[in-house]
């Protein structure tokens, strides 16, 4: 469509509302209202608050709205929010790895994470980063996947190369998040 010379892409597709992705030890899946107990484990944490948008405190009234937001999300064509479990575990979450589509740039999908302090250490992040990616590239048909990681969260940017992705040629990008301007670096999974 187009308004005034500028092109807007409009989305009027859903992501899949079953989205489930198995790999060998990792397995994705939507969130589920039996997960809300085990959400604030997850996410009430100060590595979580300093590096993500998550609310903080993240409590019950949170995962519920957490919840809420990633079905939103996927069944307006925006985004996956996806738990993170291991394979045989699937309905004990782990984390989140969420998949948005990039409303600047077409054909880009912007991955992020976050793991529960108990579970840090085990390559979820970074499994969990190829998987989503594999699926965003051949299931989805993303031209480009990246991260967008603040230059002093050394944590995710070894999680980043682990995963195969490497430092884009870009300016600094600027993200408002929790009253203030966040710059981030942005990574590229190369083809």
């Amino acid at each position: 469509m187009r308004v005034s010379g500028v092109t807007i892409m409009v989305m009027l597709a859903s992501f899949p509302s079953d989205v489930r992705i198995v790999g060998t030890d990792l397995s994705l899946r939507p969130w589920e209202p039996h997960d809300l107990p085990r959400m604030p484990a997850l996410f009430d944490d100060p590595e979580v608050a300093r590096w993500t948008a998550l609310p903080s405190p993240f409590d019950l009234t949170a995962a519920r709205a957490r919840v809420a937001r990633s079905h939103r999300l996927a069944a307006g064509g925006l985004g996956l929010q996806l738990a993170v479990t291991l394979t045989g575990e699937e309905r004990v979450p782990r984390g989140e790895i969420g998949l948005m589509r990039d409303p600047d740039e077409p054909g880009t999908a912007e991955l992020g994470y976050a793991i529960g302090p108990a579970h840090r250490g085990m390559g979820l992040a970074s499994g969990s980063l190829r998987l989503c990616a594999r699926l965003a590239r051949r299931e989805l048909d993303f031209e480009r996947v990246i991260l967008r990681i603040a230059p002093e969260n050394v944590p995710s940017l070894r999680v980043a190369r682990s995963a195969g992705f490497v430092p884009a040629d870009l300016p600094l990008f600027h993200r408002p998040m929790k009253g203030r301007v966040h710059a981030l670096e942005t990574w590229i999974l190369p083809d």
